[in-house]
């Protein structure tokens, strides 16, 4: 598993589950998440690692924010409130869901900025114009082969990273339905 990486493993985990069950299994773009946020399950909060890696798993092959409610739900039944690494932890598995569905294949944080790479095959130029109108002068937009959207943060907040980035995703997701 460690050669792979966890994500990864659960991926492929998932897929031969479906595939035993006769499931017809979709191509699924990974989004790559590379912000500066402590996300992760701390020993002290679940000393076993074999329910560790249950968690993440869970965490990891949840489809909608339905499954997410239902890991978090569960995580609190079992362990008790959870540390601030794994409320992170939950946001960044809702931050890729934002992404798969609004076409962003990357995130990554730099100081107080984020920057969304899109993905080529879906790109659509008409919801750029509309982010731009409404962000002004907050992103900068960047065209070539792998275009992409710097977006100013104003902060270095964990918290205030993860609400600007899941809003900006959210007006993503909102311009691309409507288009």
């Amino acid at each position: 598993m460690e050669q792979v990486g966890y994500d990864t493993y659960c991926k492929l985990l998932d897929e031969v589950v479906k595939e035993m069950q006769g499931v017809k299994i979709e191509e699924e773009k990974d989004v790559q998440i590379d912000m500066n946020i402590s996300s992760f399950i701390p020993d002290e909060y679940i000393e076993n690692s074999s329910q560790k890696i249950e968690i993440y798993q869970d965490i990891a092959i949840s489809k909608n924010e339905d499954d997410l409610i239902e890991v978090t739900d569960e995580i609190i039944d079992r362990y008790g409130n959870m540390p601030k690494e794994v409320e992170n932890l939950i946001e960044i598995a809702r931050i890729k869901r934002l992404c798969k569905e609004s076409n962003i294949l990357k995130i990554v944080q730099r100081k107080d900025t984020a920057v969304f790479y899109f993905d080529v095959e879906s790109f659509n130029m008409e919801i750029i114009d509309l982010l731009i109108k409404e962000y002004r002068n907050s992103i900068k937009f960047s065209p070539g082969r792998e275009p992409y959207i710097t977006l100013n943060l104003y902060t270095t907040s964990e918290e205030k990273i993860i609400e600007k980035v899941k809003e900006f995703l959210k007006n993503c997701l909102n311009k691309v339905t409507t288009n």
